[in-house]
């Protein structure tokens, strides 16, 4: 099993940073992807960053890159997303999940992941 906590969320202006992290336990969660999503309120849930387990590689949504960058710390089984040049699109609920299948490519689809935080809130005022 994989237990997911997400913190770090707030309100911040426009222009304005966070960095999001999700604490893992469970002992194969280093051997899992991991993606950080969003869901704002009416719409559907989307990705907006994911890496490899070992995190040789990322994925970003198109209207977060060049401005977040997911990181991951395996000996720590933390995962970060750094966010910059925030703007009010960026409001919603942000999840950690980590995927189904071991040492898999990073996935788009919520449905390859198993594993959820509870989410935290960003809130970006403009």
């Amino acid at each position: 099993q994989v237990q997911l906590v997400e913190s770090g969320g707030g309100l911040v202006q426009a222009g304005g940073s966070l960095r999001l992290s999700c604490a893992a336990s469970g002992r194969t969660f280093s051997s899992r992807a991991a993606g950080w999503f969003r869901q704002a309120p009416g719409k559907e849930r989307e990705l907006v960053a994911a890496i490899t387990w070992n995190g040789a590689s990322t994925y970003y949504a198109g209207s977060v890159k060049g401005r977040f960058t997911i990181s991951r710390d395996g000996a720590e089984k933390m995962v970060y997303l750094q966010m910059t040049s925030l703007n009010p699109e960026d409001t919603a609920v942000y999840y950690c999940a980590a995927s189904r299948s071991y040492y898999s490519a990073p996935s788009s689809s919520s449905a390859d992941y198993d594993y959820w935080g509870q989410g935290t809130q960003v809130t970006v005022s403009s």
